[in-house]
């Protein structure tokens, strides 16, 4: 299991769980549309580690970015992703 970092949280990727699917288990704010490749709109920053992905995805991604929707996630990762300002408070929540 891979370990994956953000600004706000560290967490584990589930057994066969994408990683869009883990940010969005994880209260973390991701946009999408399509959830294939296509589309590139959940493109993020990798700051640290390697995905890989079955086919290269159709939608454009730089050099230092992935797709959380259809990459396969090879090692612990660090990705530039906040959460949402729902799961923020939900937290703080928590804590009171």
């Amino acid at each position: 299991m891979s370990v994956i970092t953000t600004h706000d949280k560290i967490f584990t990727l589930q057994t066969d769980e994408t990683l869009l699917e883990a940010l969005e288990r994880t209260g973390h704010q991701v946009e999408y549309q399509c959830r294939s490749g296509y589309c590139g709109l959940c493109r993020l920053k990798l700051l640290a580690g390697q995905v890989s992905y079955a086919s290269q995805p159709l939608a454009f991604i730089g050099p230092d970015e992935i797709l959380p929707c259809c990459c396969q996630v090879i090692t612990d990762l660090t990705i530039d992703c906040k959460i949402s300002h729902e799961a923020a408070l939900s937290d703080i929540d928590l804590f009171q």
